[in-house]
């Protein structure tokens, strides 16, 4: 690599649909030299992952080579950061080069931490313990709850900051109605555990969600948070207002806990009151509060909203306009509302659509389908099939 090459305008950590996505709008807003730092070699649709460990979606339509998504005209680098210095506008990079920047962008997602819960990692390697928060395990968790026929199966949701928390409950829902429709749902005794005082803490959607958790005979553990896993007995430790309990299992599907990635933990940049060490940030302007020419979006961001893919289609275009404000020598105009979505898949036909912003008020993005946050087929349709070409051709070209 030349040293030219060691310097960029804009440089993107971050290749998941934030780093992409504000990349793409960047382009189109006439913006060059912009460098974009991902290691991966495969982009993953992971909003479809709850699908294919329901069994309603194959795990192959959710991956795409990165080549192919990487937007005309930015460079792609392909390594991973280690280390960040703003006061430098320099970044380390797990091959040994330094690259350094007029602005950064920090996207690079969230950090899975499965070493939190005791016996976790290990019981990921046993025949009877998924996660859909993985691709591999999204595949694995499919095929476990396609063939059981009777016994218990648990379901967590970590407790914190997490990506799309939610979608912790959508296989269970998907699993449930296909027992129902095989007749074998009398027989499996489902656990729900999560960290809230209710379902999901949103009234509107609480209502729809308690409904189908008391059709389907789900057993609800609110307060609650996984604690450890022990695989040889086949047995969970659940931590809730009564204190511990001990539950046998014959499937469990985990969400693990989430933080940002520890290369940010050990920045400047991480928020000096942040749960989980994510990126300090002006949650409108999403511009780093310290560091002007650090910017921050999706889920490594200490934004207000719930962390999801959802929120990024207005984030990208906020943080694009400001940043291309500033390039300009003006100040940010654009603001943030900080919305988020999360359809929940409560059937393997029907999704509850629930829109909201950070204060948790109901935002719906067509204002006269305020009802989609009803269960219904029409909110299926779009979250199964019309949002993965979208994503696919749209969102990660920077056109919505």
């Amino acid at each position: 690599m030349t040293e030219e090459h060691l310097h960029h305008r804009i440089l993107v950590i971050g290749g998941g649909n934030g780093g992409i996505s504000v990349a793409a709008r960047l382009r189109r807003l006439g913006v060059d030299d912009i460098a974009l730092v991902e290691p991966r070699e495969e982009h993953l649709y992971k909003p479809l992952f709850s699908h294919v460990a329901g069994g309603t979606a194959r795990a192959s339509i959710t991956v795409r080579p990165q080549r192919d998504v990487i937007p005309k005209g930015v460079e792609w680098i392909r390594d991973g950061v280690t280390s960040i210095d703003p006061d430098r506008n320099a970044v380390e990079l797990a091959g040994g080069d330094r690259v350094t920047y007029d602005h950064v962008i920090v996207c690079p997602g969230i950090q899975l931490d499965w070493a939190r819960i005791a016996g976790l990692e290990a019981a990921l390697q046993t025949p009877a313990v998924a996660s859909h928060y993985e691709y591999a395990l999204a595949a694995k968790a499919s095929l476990l709850l396609r063939d059981l026929k009777e016994g218990t199966v648990v379901f967590t949701q970590p407790p914190g900051p997490a990506s799309c928390a939610g979608a912790a409950q959508k296989p269970m829902y998907q699993a449930c109605d296909y027992w129902r429709a095989t007749g074998v749902l009398d027989q499996i005794r489902v656990v729900l555990v999560v960290p809230t005082d209710t379902v999901y803490g949103i009234p509107a959607f609480d209502a729809e969600l308690d409904r189908c958790i008391e059709e389907y005979g789900i057993e609800l553990h609110t307060s609650s948070e996984l604690l450890e896993v022990d695989a040889a007995a086949q047995e969970v430790v659940i931590g809730g207002p009564e204190g511990a309990e001990r539950i046998a299992y014959d499937v469990l599907n985990v969400v693990p806990p989430q933080s940002a990635p520890d290369w940010i933990k050990n920045s400047p940049l991480a928020g000096p009151r942040s749960e989980g060490g994510f990126v300090e940030v002006d949650t409108r302007t999403l511009r780093h509060p310290r560091y002007p020419n650090v910017w921050t979006l999706g889920d490594a961001a200490a934004t207000t909203n719930s962390k999801c893919g959802g929120a990024l289609r207005k984030q990208t275009l906020v943080l694009a306009r400001n940043l291309v404000a500033v390039l300009r020598g003006e100040e940010p105009g654009d603001s943030y509302d900080g919305y988020a979505v999360c359809p929940f898949t409560v059937s393997r036909s029907t999704v509850v659509w629930a829109e909201f912003d950070d204060e948790g008020e109901l935002s719906p993005t067509i204002p006269f389908l305020k009802g989609m946050y009803r269960e219904n087929r029409l909110a299926w349709i779009a979250d199964r099939h019309i949002l993965p070409w979208v994503y696919w051709n749209l969102i990660l070209t920077g056109r919505v």
